[in-house]
């Protein structure tokens, strides 16, 4: 395994040899038949030259019109026969590989979805959606185009070439041998070409994340005028893909050229050798003629063999990209281990990101069953961050985060789902009706259940103004949604899972500070039994908690209810007097 420029990783040649026999074993019978008939058409099409060569042999035999007229005959029926033969056959394999990329989409994005969220994260946008989109094209256009063409061509240039063998070894070893400036251009193509299509794979996601990531932070680069510095990491990162391309197409305009020149080779030692071998005897005029024309024959499929073969390197190298997926980094889990209870027990937690200082500096905490935490302070003190190891998203450098006596970042992705939800004010709709984006989370829920988890959001009054209430489409081509309107459906989607244990983070900060407490209480109300930890920013949600924790400089200095952290006259108690007094917001 190996990695590039991005946080995943890119499968090395022997995983993607694995995954290749893979694919074909899974349809395996469809495979076999194209190759049988691939074989058929292959084998039709050498009879011609051979019949040629006949047609010589009986005109210096003095046969008449009639021999001739039948060898003919007999030639345009092999060549009906390689017609239809081929393009059953290309038929065959056309269905072959629509099957086998539908595999490659299905197993992608299974893959995709299994990723822990924190890998996902340092991958960036930009990789994920290369490899999904460009890359997984590119699979699909040798699976269902360049894949089926270099079967059929492969096989005819290995029955032209034994039929040059059967008419006499010697012309079929110096016609052999007259490829070998052919195997050499070959031989120095492949050395270089996975690498610099590799590399160009890279630069692509590295021009699809940098202009993902400017277009999503769009307001933040005009905010704060960094025009300039994203124009200029764009054009560096454009001039990266460019020289990756050029490196590309110079391996091409060598490759190319060299093989087209060697072409004559092979056809010219034929001749030469076969007019020797005539010349003695040792071989009639008409074996020669065939010998001479197979070879031209043979340069036909070799030529499209070497085509498909340099397309065949870019999307060995997308396909690399593809399985690389299933090589990314994943924390041991066991699948046997199932948490006791849902305490949540936090002891001695530690965290630094990569390109930062330490943000948590020895945390503990105790969650306990159905208990409504908030957790409040100033910006930076590690309140999300802590959210994030609560949520099994990152893993705590020291220390142990544990739901049940089990680590949660050990926890199977299935199992943590069903255990721990967090919610983020970031929220995406996805393209569908309503109860589409609702049935994610629950997909045998009831119309009567759909409406109660509106209700509980708050949402059900917009919902039901729609034109065709929860059939109504969402997203591109239909109702479009406001940030709000985003956010409740996130929340709706939580009342339907009904996990075990609800973390919000900034989960209600698009919604005005009435909905967002009418919001959160209905939460709770239907949360009922259910543990609860709120990222505070608002100091109503900490009010209404059974107990605050106050983080400050990434440890918990504070912890109790509002009352009594109030009455402890502390940080948290110059947070209310702050908030309550202006009404804003931490």
């Amino acid at each position: 395994m190996t990695t590039d420029t991005g946080a995943l990783p890119v499968a090395d040649r022997r995983t993607v040899r694995r995954a290749a026999a893979r694919l074909v074993r899974a349809d395996g019978r469809a495979f076999a038949a194209a190759l049988a008939l691939n074989a058929l058409a292959a084998g039709a099409g050498i009879v011609g030259p051979w019949l040629v060569g006949r047609i010589v042999d009986e005109v210096r035999a003095g046969r008449g019109a009639a021999a001739v007229d039948r060898l003919a005959l007999w030639i345009l029926l092999c060549a009906l026969a390689q017609l239809v033969l081929a393009r059953w056959a290309r038929y065959v394999a056309h269905r072959f590989g629509e099957r086998t990329l539908a595999r490659v989409r299905e197993t992608f994005v299974e893959r995709l979805l299994g990723l822990p969220a924190s890998v996902v994260e340092r991958a960036g946008t930009g990789d994920l959606t290369a490899r999904g989109t460009a890359d997984v094209a590119t699979v699909g256009t040798t699976l269902r185009d360049i894949g089926p063409e270099l079967l059929v061509y492969a096989v005819q240039a290995l029955f032209v070439l034994g039929a040059v063998f059967a008419l006499s070894p010697w012309l079929g070893l110096f016609g052999l041998l007259g490829l070998t400036p052919v195997w050499l251009a070959v031989r120095w193509y492949l050395r270089r070409a996975r690498d610099a299509y590799l590399a160009e794979g890279a630069a692509t996601s590295a021009v699809a994340e940098i202009v993902a990531a400017t277009a999503a932070g769009a307001r933040t680069v005009e905010a704060f005028r960094l025009r300039k510095a994203r124009t200029a990491a764009s054009r560096e990162a454009l001039e990266v893909s460019r020289r990756s391309r050029y490196r590309t197409l110079g391996l091409r305009t060598v490759f190319f050229p060299s093989v087209e020149i060697s072409y004559t080779i092979p056809v010219a030692g034929v001749l030469l050798v076969g007019g020797w071998l005539h010349g003695r005897g040792l071989i009639g005029l008409g074996a020669v003629v065939a010998g001479a024309l197979y070879m031209r024959q043979f340069t036909d499929p070799l030529d499209m063999v070497l085509m498909r073969l340099e397309q065949l390197q870019s999307s060995g190298a997308s396909f690399a990209r593809v399985e690389g997926i299933a090589e990314a980094p994943r924390a041991p889990v066991d699948p046997a281990r199932n948490p006791a209870d849902d305490r949540i027990e936090v002891r001695g937690v530690r965290y630094a990101y990569e390109r930062g200082g330490e943000v948590l500096r020895g945390v503990d905490l105790t969650v306990r069953p159905g208990e409504r935490l908030a957790v409040v302070g100033a910006s930076g003190a590690g309140k999300t961050t802590l959210s994030r190891l609560l949520a099994g998203i990152d893993a705590p450098a020291s220390g142990s985060v544990t739901v049940g006596g089990v680590p949660v970042a050990e926890l199977e992705p299935a199992r943590l789902r069903r255990q721990v939800v967090l919610v983020t004010q970031e929220h995406h709709v996805f393209l569908g009706s309503v109860r589409d984006n609702l049935l994610i989370a629950e997909p045998g829920a009831t119309d009567e259940e759909l409406w109660r988890a509106l209700v509980a959001v708050g949402a059900d009054g917009w919902v039901r103004e729609l034109p065709e209430g929860l059939d109504t489409g969402l997203g591109q081509g239909g109702r479009v949604t406001d940030g709000s309107q985003a956010q409740q459906l996130a929340l709706a989607r939580v009342v339907l899972a009904d996990p075990h244990t609800l973390i919000l983070d900034e989960a209600t900060a698009l919604l005005d500070p009435a909905t967002a407490r009418h919001t959160e209480r209905g939460l709770a109300a239907v949360l009922a039994g259910r543990t609860v930890i709120a990222i505070a920013h608002r100091l109503h949600t900490a009010h209404d908690a059974d107990r605050v924790a106050v983080m400050e400089d990434g440890l918990v200095t504070e912890l109790g209810t509002h009352d009594e952290l109030v009455a402890a006259d502390g940080a948290y108690a110059a947070l209310w007097r702050t908030w309550h007094g202006d009404g804003g917001t931490v």
